[in-house]
């Protein structure tokens, strides 16, 4: 009797499957919800990354408990996926783990196999498991076959196939050729050139992303950009600094970073100096994310490790070095690297740490490298200290997840201490202006805000003027001009008015790129995610493109720089240097072979 009531409750038949069909469906539209919420929560990145792996685990919900499956082939299907789970995940490019295969190999395996137990819901139950599994096998196994660099703006993973040369591998066999010296500059650099550098560092001497000097010519069709080199370069999201003929940028060369000096006029490495550290992070990428700051004939650069040095610029030979992270007492660099281009003011180089206690932002002596002062901060923060003058004081200013801070930069004393919590991580840099106004911009969700800075009784206050969700830049700078503001609202680019925040109009689609603005005239320079080259209008009533080139290939989130009448472009895989037309013919310093 109780053999038959057992075979009476077994579950036989046909699966119950518009369940798993509902649950695919969510898959897809998980992945597409930044692009339907622009204005959503800061977070809601997290639901295209980690939205199909939630969906994947009520799949496998509805097969253990709802499936009207037999419990031998419940529970044998589970365990099996199982295993086939952990057999791929040792097969796969160590770019594919962590974060790839849980957003990307565990959803498409569970996809399968739903699929796979779909399409066989009416046949014999072990059969159908076993058409389940072998869908789940060959879905999981497109992860094994593959590679990633990091994701692109909106979440999508970079790919290629894991037997293609990577754009790291290709630059490393092209360094073969620096045996006849055709990829190295043979004369060195004078230590006095690097005294008064023009592009001391990330974004600019005032870390505004503006250039000043020359008119340049808006008609690119009779007046066309002239490419003037083009080489390969190890991956990095840093810009470049210029001094006089010489650029210095860093880059990931293998199993080292490398803080690297090239010639300006033909792209030819001068020096590198290399550290071992090799960071990678799989929604990031691979390398450096700072940029090297120059200062009285010094180099001095923070990599994606912590590892801090200071170099002689005529020879990159090494003068002192520090470990951040072992100085700020933190167990791991930040999720996203260390990031912060180093400030160098009063001589001390400045950078952010996110260590506990007094140990945010470390101020290390520029002549020996040791610790100055230290200041309590924020834990996270891919933001850079920059100088602003305020009220007669020069002040250090620092985004962090937490708000703004202003420092004192000969004791690290915090002046103000202003709160607005964000969420996500803040990468981006202020921009001062009007002598006491500070422009906050921030990631998805929280929008730009813009504060008034105020004295009373020798102490600093901050009030806000307004806070705008239509500038939700991520960690694509913006710039200010004219009363305007440009920028990236998420991966279209916008312009909101300066005195209230209103949005005046957004327009062309470039992804996640960045901007500088040619302030003297009245132009802006947008690189595209996919490195596209474009020349905008900065005129505050729509959105007008000029020109557009292509300037590089493959993801492209590095600052641009315009020194005299020459562009320098890079991203993760090469560096090209164009001749910008001028509209007043005025000659460029840097001379070209």
């Amino acid at each position: 009797m109780n053999e038959q009531n057992a075979k009476i409750h077994e579950p036989t038949g046909q699966l119950r499957i518009w369940i798993p069909i509902v649950l695919l469906l969510s898959m897809v539209l998980a992945r597409f919800v930044p692009d339907m919420m622009p204005n959503g929560p800061s977070m809601t990145w997290a639901i295209a990354a980690f939205g199909p792996m939630l969906a994947g685990l009520l799949i496998l919900l509805w097969w253990l408990f709802a499936s009207r499956a037999t419990w031998k082939e419940r529970i044998l299907g589970f365990f099996v996926l199982i295993v086939l789970f952990v057999g791929v995940s040792f097969l796969l490019d160590r770019s594919m783990r962590e974060a790839p295969f849980i957003v990307m190999t565990i959803p498409m395996g569970i996809a399968g196999f739903a699929i796979g137990a779909i399409l066989a819901s009416r046949r014999i139950p072990l059969g159908r498991t076993a058409i389940a599994l072998f869908v789940a096998a060959l879905a999981m196994s497109v992860s094994a076959l593959v590679r990633t660099d990091g994701v692109w703006g909106d979440f999508a993973f970079g790919l290629d196939w894991r037997w293609n040369a990577s754009p790291e591998e290709q630059f490393l066999a092209s360094r073969s050729n620096i045996s006849n010296g055709s990829t190295v500059e043979l004369v060195a650099p004078s230590t006095e050139l690097f005294r008064n550098a023009e592009w001391p560092g990330f974004r600019g001497p005032n870390r505004d992303g503006a250039q000043h000097g020359l008119a340049f010519d808006s008609d690119w069709r009779t007046h066309p950009p002239k490419e003037l080199w083009r080489v390969k370069i190890g991956p990095a999201w840093s810009s470049f600094a210029v001094a006089g003929n010489f650029l210095v940028t860093q880059e990931q060369r293998g199993e080292l970073e490398a803080i690297v000096c090239y010639n300006a006029a033909n792209g030819k490495e001068v020096w590198a100096h290399t550290v071992q550290a090799r960071f990678f992070e799989s929604l990031g990428g691979l390398g450096p994310r700072a940029t090297p700051t120059i200062s009285d004939g010094f180099v001095v650069a923070l990599g994606a490790e912590g590892k801090l040095v200071k170099l002689a610029a005529e020879n990159g030979e090494v003068v002192w070095e520090k470990d951040v992270r072992a100085v700020a007492e933190r167990a791991a660099p930040p999720m996203w690297g260390f990031s912060c281009s180093p400030l160098v003011v009063d001589g001390t180089v400045i950078v952010h740490a996110g260590g506990k206690g007094n140990k945010g932002v470390l101020a290390f002596d520029f002549t020996t490298g040791e610790l100055a002062w230290s200041a309590p901060s924020s834990e996270m923060s891919y933001s850079s200290p920059q100088m602003i003058t305020l009220f007669g004081r020069s002040l250090i200013a620092m985004l962090t997840d937490s708000g703004a801070q202003l420092l004192e930069p000969a004791t690290g004393k915090v002046a103000l201490d202003y709160e607005w919590k964000h969420s996500g991580y803040r990468a981006l840099q202020p921009q001062f202006f009007d002598g006491n106004k500070l422009l906050i911009p921030t990631g998805l969700g929280s929008g730009t805000r813009l504060v008034e800075l105020v004295e009373d009784s020798n102490k600093l206050a901050a009030k806000e003027l307004w806070t705008s969700r239509d500038m939700k830049p991520d960690f694509n700078d913006l710039v200010v001009h004219k009363g305007y503001v440009y920028g990236f609202d998420d991966k279209i680019f916008a312009c909101i008015d300066v005195n209230d925040g209103s949005l005046k109009w957004k327009d062309g689609r470039y992804g996640k790129g960045q901007v500088l603005l040619l302030a003297d005239s009245d132009l802006l320079l947008v690189v595209s995610e996919k490195g596209d080259l474009l020349l905008l209008d900065a005129k505050s009533d729509s959105q007008s493109e000029l020109a557009r080139l292509k300037a590089l290939a493959g993801k492209t989130w590095n600052h641009p720089v315009v020194i005299d009448n020459h562009l320098f472009l890079r991203n993760a895989a090469e560096a090209v240097c164009y001749e910008l037309p001028t509209i007043t013919g005025v000659q460029t310093n840097i001379e070209t072979d």
